[in-house]
């Protein structure tokens, strides 16, 4: 089958590679009709290749319809249309049980020290094949995969497997109250979704980006926009909230905020080391670039949340910690527990109405031989890319 594969540091090459197969009774394979492309996809692409090895089949974002199953798998038959959540979760464990699904205690990565695996990404998180592919081994046939009706078009439940789930949580983490303030820091798949959600549950949104396309898709919504190059952020908010700032802050950015050029260095230079030392050096001394975060700390009025839902990677990332005692900051993070979000989402996407505006969600649907030049266009926010959708 074809496969995108990870070959080096910005070397992303579509490539022939052995079909899955069954392996565990209650295994199924994919037939894959859709599969997005995440943000998180450009951390290996440059930031965390030490976790990475030649041929590595990347993609956390797919679905499609059954085309094999296990002799014991009962809950999904071939031919059923399923979506496949990013973090593979067994559904059955203590955590899985606590809604807790991205740190499955099935399998958790305990060597690294990380939550649950997931697909396509890296040997940080199991080193699973990922789903930019024309097939995918699905494990936990009876409990993963999420069965979606036939009749729309794969865009109204394709995002079921990242973004929307990761953008709800994002929101509830942030816990706002009624008439809330949130303060959304990018308006890329992530943080134009979370203002979708934030804005349909009666929220005032202001949301914040560099790139003027993501901003008018934003504010199209609703949301009022600051562009970042504007100045001072969190004055800015200030202004806008009778000098006290958001009451909720959301950082969709993570680990690729610009700005912090002697961080970004650094990473740029753990980049380029021996895979083992590269990898020594994130797991014990790496720092990302906080840009964003700051930004968030800064911006939250006093009292007020921040949700984290862009991924960070260093493990010796600086905390302002007086100011966040000061403010008394509440903080809450951490990959979306996928399952635990299900039902709450499926209203927003039965329905003829299509509130959230999933099915025009995608800026760019290609055949999955455009991803090696889709990738660099994506990192660089060319040709006004905001989610790119690969249909194998």
């Amino acid at each position: 089958m074809k496969a995108v594969t990870w070959q080096g540091k910005r070397d992303i090459r579509v490539e022939e590679v052995p079909d899955p197969h069954i392996v565990e009774d209650d295994d199924i394979i994919v037939e894959i009709t859709s599969t997005g492309l995440c943000g998180s996809d450009l951390h290996l692409y440059e930031v965390l290749t030490g976790f990475m090895t030649p041929g590595d089949v990347v993609g956390h974002e797919p679905m499609g319809v059954v085309a094999e199953a296990g002799p014991g798998v009962s809950e999904v038959s071939v031919g059923d249309r399923v979506v496949v959540p990013f973090n593979i979760s067994c559904g059955t464990c203590w955590m899985c049980q606590h809604r807790l699904h991205s740190q499955c205690e099935t399998t958790q990565n305990r060597d690294q020290g990380t939550g649950a695996s997931l697909f396509g990404y890296s040997s940080l998180y199991g080193q699973v094949p990922g789903g930019q592919a024309e097939y995918l081994r699905v494990p936990f046939g009876n409990q993963l995969p999420i069965k979606v009706p036939d009749g729309p078009p794969d865009d109204r439940f394709l995002f079921l497997s990242d973004v929307l789930p990761t953008a709800w949580q994002a929101l509830q983490y942030a816990d706002p109250d009624p008439h809330s303030t949130v303060l959304v820091l990018g308006a890329g798949p992530i943080g134009d979704m979370a203002s979708r959600f934030a804005l349909a549950a009666g929220h005032r949104v202001i949301s914040v980006d560099r790139v003027p396309e993501r901003l008018a898709r934003v504010r199209q919504r609703g949301a009022e926009t600051i562009a970042l190059e504007s100045g001072d952020i969190a004055e800015q908010v200030r202004d806008l909230t009778d000098g006290r700032g958001a009451d909720a802050v959301i950082d969709a950015v993570g680990m690729e905020a610009h700005g912090s050029p002697i961080i970004e260095g650094m990473t740029k230079m753990v980049s380029r080391m021996p895979a083992a030392a590269g990898r020594a050096v994130m797991q014990t001394a790496g720092v990302d670039r906080m840009a964003a975060l700051h930004t968030a700390f800064d911006a939250v009025r006093r009292g007020g949340n921040v949700s984290i839902s862009g991924v960070y990677g260093g493990a010796l990332d600086p905390f302002p910690m007086m100011q966040l005692f000061d403010k008394q900051v509440s903080i809450r993070m951490g990959q979306a527990n996928v399952h635990a979000w299900t039902e709450d989402l499926l209203p927003f996407l039965v329905g003829e109405d299509d509130p959230l505006g999933v099915d025009s969600f995608a800026t760019h649907h290609l055949p999955l031989s455009e991803a090696p030049e889709t990738y660099k266009s994506f990192q660089e926010k060319a040709d006004g890319m905001v989610k790119v959708v690969f249909n194998p």
